[in-house]
């Protein structure tokens, strides 16, 4: 009912005078002695309480609700300016319930805005403190060789080589952490675009694995492609990205493995996905890590990967990569058994 807020006040306001005035003309004629009759006191009170009723009803609206629809009208203003939606506004409705709601809303908002604060500032120290821990390891190792070669280490031939090529590991570490940090940075920022064309996934990830031979030849690895359906099917992807996420899954796999491990990368037909799994019988994952391992710079093995030389943030690329495709990424693992990562891809045509 419109403007129910002020027509309860006034009645209520009404009433309480109107009993007033009935009680003191009672009370006055019980104690005085007046000859007052019961209908003057009925007439009386009735009068009272219309007289009361209008003249506060009166002064509401042209005093104080005036007011409220000058405030509220600058509410709505505001709200419309800030999301661009255009609420309608109407003089007539209860404003004091919808200045009520809005502030209800408003201190909600509010407290939703506190709390996405305390959780960014939470993860810029987490981050930076991140940041800080993986770069502070091969900073110290440079300086810590260099200085040996410069007091004297430089003219040693049995040290010297064996030096420089440790500040040269330790650099590409350092260049491996700021290029994948850059890389994440811009794919949640949406900077980076992704060039979609249809390849062959079987040819992508042969590619990838002939350029790490290096890698895990030396931890005598050996990698398979295992392809469960007959055809030739091409994806819809962004084939550099997606050679960057096969990448990413093999160094993972073979740091996290055994000497003399295996590694499959399987490919099923899935509808109009294909899926793509990356299975390593290496050490494994407990189940209390597998909800975090796709959080940047989360290690389940801390000492193995500080020597393995990795940015702590491959899976982390991994899941905004294939995210951004549209498509999903998970993971099961068994400790001691070994760890699959699966992935899918549309296919082409489909």
């Amino acid at each position: 009912m419109k403007n129910q807020s002020a027509n309860n006040l006034a009645i209520l306001s009404s009433v309480i005078i109107a009993a007033t005035v009935l009680i003191i003309l009672v009370l006055g004629n019980e104690i005085f002695g007046q000859n007052i009759s019961a209908g003057f006191i009925v007439i009386a009170t009735i009068v009272c309480l219309l007289i009361s009723f209008f003249s506060l009803r009166y002064l509401l609206f042209s005093f104080i609700y005036d007011r409220i629809r000058l405030i509220y009208k600058s509410i709505n203003q505001r709200k419309t300016s800030k999301s661009g939606h255009v609420y309608k506004f109407d003089h007539n409705t209860d404003l004091i319930k919808m200045v009520e709601d809005d502030v209800c809303d408003w201190a909600k908002e509010q407290e939703l805005e506190i709390e996405r604060m305390h959780e960014m500032n939470d993860y810029r120290k987490e981050f930076v403190g991140n940041v800080s821990h993986e770069l502070k390891t091969p900073i110290f190792n440079v300086q810590g060789y260099t200085l040996t070669l410069l007091e004297g280490g430089l003219e040693d031939e049995t040290i010297n080589q064996k030096y420089l090529k440790k500040i040269e590991k330790n650099i590409n570490r350092m260049i491996t952490i700021v290029n994948d940090l850059d890389s994440i940075t811009r794919l949640e920022s949406g900077q980076l675009k992704l060039r979609i064309n249809d390849f062959d996934p079987i040819a992508t990830c042969n590619d990838v694995i002939e350029s790490l031979e290096d890698i895990y030849t030396a931890k005598s690895v050996s990698i398979k492609i295992i392809k469960h359906y007959e055809k030739s099917y091409f994806v819809k992807a962004d084939e550099e990205f997606i050679s960057q996420v096969l990448s990413n899954l093999f160094i993972n796999a073979i740091n996290y493995n055994n000497e003399n491990g295996n590694i499959s990368a399987e490919f099923f037909e899935m509808d109009k996905n294909i899926l793509v799994e990356i299975t390593d019988d290496g050490i494994g994952i407990p189940p209390e890590d597998l909800s975090r391992v796709f959080e940047r710079f989360y290690r389940v093995d801390k000492s193995r990967s500080l020597n393995s030389g990795g940015s702590g943030l491959g899976l982390a690329i991994v899941k905004h990569i294939i995210e951004a495709h549209g498509q999903t990424v998970n993971v099961r693992s068994s400790v001691g058994v070994g760890t699959t990562i699966a992935f899918t891809l549309m296919r082409a045509g489909a």
